[in-house]
């Protein structure tokens, strides 16, 4: 059994900064790419930033870019989502994923319970 789980939500005031981590645990084989998303109040959940398997490559959604920066470390089965300078429109709940192979399976998409973001004006 695999399981994600997030953490490292909470308040902030604009212009603040939050770190949210994501850990990948149990029978993993294998972790490709990585990632986060994120769901704001009466929205669709939107991508927010991805990474390879390796980290060489990273990909951010045009509303975070220079602000957010995303990292894994592959010993510890984590990705990890540096916020910066954020904003009121970045509320929302943050979902980690990860592409994950367990023993006896295939790649798979697995979900973390989501954490919150509030960004206070």
């Amino acid at each position: 059994q695999v399981q994600v789980v997030e953490s490292g939500g909470g308040l902030v005031q604009a212009g603040g900064s939050l770190r949210l981590s994501c850990a990948a645990s149990g029978r993993i084989f294998s972790i490709g790419d990585m990632g986060w998303y994120r769901q704001a109040p009466g929205k669709q959940r939107e991508v927010v930033a991805s990474i390879s398997s390796g980290g060489s490559t990273t990909n951010y959604a045009d509303s975070v870019k220079g602000r957010f920066t995303i990292s894994r470390d592959n010993a510890k089965k984590a990705v990890y989502l540096q916020m910066n300078s954020l904003k009121p429109e970045d509320t929302a709940v943050y979902y980690c994923y990860g592409r994950i192979k367990a023993y006896g399976s295939g790649y798979a998409d697995y979900w973390g319970q989501g954490t919150q973001v509030t960004v206070s004006s």
